[in-house]
């Protein structure tokens, strides 16, 4: 008989959504007339219509696949290379950041670059997390075998955990210890804190100290309003020299169904090897992405490219801008009902303390059962979340208005 992988075995048992998903489901079964007022602002899924410029491109690029002259098979793995000049010239490039199209690799999303990044890294690791966190950075480390069990407070035996709280800002404190790998998301993913220069510059010196590798998740860049806030790990001085950048289309251009999303691996970045020589990690992530991705399609990435132009960056903005006033109203809210509240003001997601006495999974019940809201428990992003929910603020304005209206209605002391 095959053997499995056991690591399996050491997931909690439902991820954060399906869990979610079932308790919505059950909700829905008994009280079917509550259920049509049913608003979903739980998981971070776009509800707006893709920009128009790309939509204009992806069905031009269909028409080329129609005839035999301009047809497009395979494409290049690492991506077509209007895309990823697009890419490096518009995000990077006339921002004074030191990215080139060649370090840029196209891929279907972020949560998949972020989980496939480990397959070029080997066992011993330590790596950090903040907490609260995307559960996939967790998920995924477990499944490839970088951590023991889970403990009762579902906390992995084998990963440093760095908490996230009200009093550090959700910006995690340096850890005292050596680590190799450290996640960093920002604007972050639940809470919806931003990390400033100074932070990232403190984060980056460590990691040149202790020969670490930073990790940075900026796929909510495009909702950072604050000019004095970096929008990539690359704009700090010395991050090529230790730093992966993840970024996606799925928030700023509405692609979370699309799918396409890009990793940065700077050339000069090195691991180490078993003997204790360097290695550049770039060509190696060339090979895992030729390996194991036939590139996202032709249609796809000239619906991304876009994205780039005058027309596209407007209406990219329209939706950036649509999505952020969702989160002001949300967030006004929560304060006039209250709550304490944070994230909102660069970020898409509004981070909100329970009420005294209610747990972020009974909050999550109580705004399901009184208010037909879905909202996400903190706890199901790690035990600093506890205490926590969370308020996406993908929606339609019309919905988002009216979960305000029940908030204040339901909610206020």
């Amino acid at each position: 008989m095959a053997r499995i992988n056991e690591n399996y075995l050491k997931l909690k048992a439902g991820y954060l959504f399906p869990e979610i998903g079932r308790r919505v489901t059950a909700f829905t079964q008994e009280n079917p007339e509550a259920a049509k007022k049913l608003i979903r602002c739980g998981i971070g899924d776009v509800t707006e219509p893709l920009p128009e410029a790309c939509r204009k491109a992806m069905h031009e690029a269909i028409d080329e696949l129609g005839n035999r002259d301009s047809f497009h098979g395979y494409g290049p793995e690492q991506g077509y290379a209007f895309l990823r000049e697009a890419i490096a010239e518009n995000q990077f490039q006339k921002h004074g950041i030191n990215v080139a199209a060649d370090e840029i690799f196209i891929s279907d999303g972020s949560k998949c670059d972020t989980g496939n990044i480990l397959d070029i890294f080997g066992e011993g690791n330590t790596i950090a997390i903040t907490d609260p966190v995307y559960p996939v950075y967790v998920d995924t480390n477990v499944m490839v075998g970088n951590t023991g069990d889970a403990a009762a407070s579902g906390a992995y035996e084998g990963l440093v955990y760095l908490p996230c709280t009200a009093e550090n800002d959700f910006v995690p404190a340096i850890p005292e210890q050596k680590v190799d790998l450290v996640y960093l998301c920002y604007p972050n993913n639940p809470t919806g804190a931003t990390a400033t220069r100074e932070q990232l510059e403190k984060w980056v010196a460590y990691a040149k100290a202790n020969d670490a590798i930073i990790f940075f998740d900026a796929a909510y860049e495009a909702y950072v309003r604050d000019p004095d806030v970096p929008r990539s790990i690359f704009e700090i001085e010395g991050a090529r020299d230790c730093a992966i950048e993840f970024r996606s289309f799925s928030k700023n251009a509405g692609f979370t169904g699309v799918r396409c999303a890009y990793i940065i691996i700077p050339k000069e970045l090195k691991g180490k090897k078993a003997d204790g020589t360097e290695q550049a990690l770039h060509p190696l992530w060339s090979r895992r992405h030729s390996t194991k991705f036939n590139g996202a399609s032709y249609p796809v990435q000239r619906g991304a490219a876009a994205v780039f132009t005058p027309e596209g960056q407007a209406q990219v903005q329209t939706l950036v801008d649509h999505y952020m006033g969702n989160a002001a109203l949300l967030r006004q809210a929560c304060e006039d009902a209250g709550l304490s509240v944070y994230g909102g003001t660069n970020s898409p997601y509004v981070w909100v303390a329970c009420p005294e006495g209610i747990d972020s999974w009974g909050m999550f019940d109580k705004m399901l059962n009184e208010l037909s809201v879905v909202i996400t428990p903190g706890a199901g992003f790690g035990a600093a979340g506890e205490g926590y929910f969370r308020i996406s603020a993908f929606n339609s304005r019309e919905n988002v208005e009216e979960v305000c209206r029940r908030i204040k209605e339901k909610l206020s002391a």
